[in-house]
């Protein structure tokens, strides 16, 4: 026996590589970024951390290569909030919505209010007393 295909099974397999080519894309793009914050994590703190451990097993690092070495964590650490919105719009999004300097003139600033309503997933309540409650 055979089972007749169906009209909707090659629209239905377009969509499905549509989805798939388009998810392709957000996956490549997140281990695009991942793999820049790892590999500039590495580059900059490795060599504090095998110098830390040279230090302690022989004492021969001078402190002035030591503390260049420090600084150069912690820049990376100052160009992570520069690196998150160059490949993120998400992030920028977020960002946007909040920073001043960032923001759009359409778009208000939310209320803390309106924020905890709209994370809560739930309306407006009554106002309920310790009464009502017990």
């Amino acid at each position: 026996l055979q089972v007749p295909h169906a009209p909707s099974q090659p629209l239905a397999s377009n969509e499905s590589k549509r989805f798939t080519n388009k998810h392709s894309k957000k996956a490549l793009k997140a281990s695009l970024t991942l793999g820049i914050l790892l590999g500039m994590f590495f580059v900059a703190w490795l060599p504090f951390f095998v110098t830390n451990v040279a230090q302690a097993i022989c004492g021969c690092v001078p402190a002035g290569f030591f503390d260049v070495l420090t600084w150069l964590g912690y820049c990376n650490s100052t160009m992570n909030p520069i690196i998150y919105p160059l490949f993120m719009r998400d992030f920028k999004r977020a960002m946007g919505k909040f920073l001043p300097c960032c923001r759009r003139p359409a778009e208000p600033r939310p209320s803390a209010i309106s924020l905890s309503m709209r994370n809560s997933h739930s309306g407006p309540r009554a106002p309920t007393s310790l009464k009502n409650v017990l």
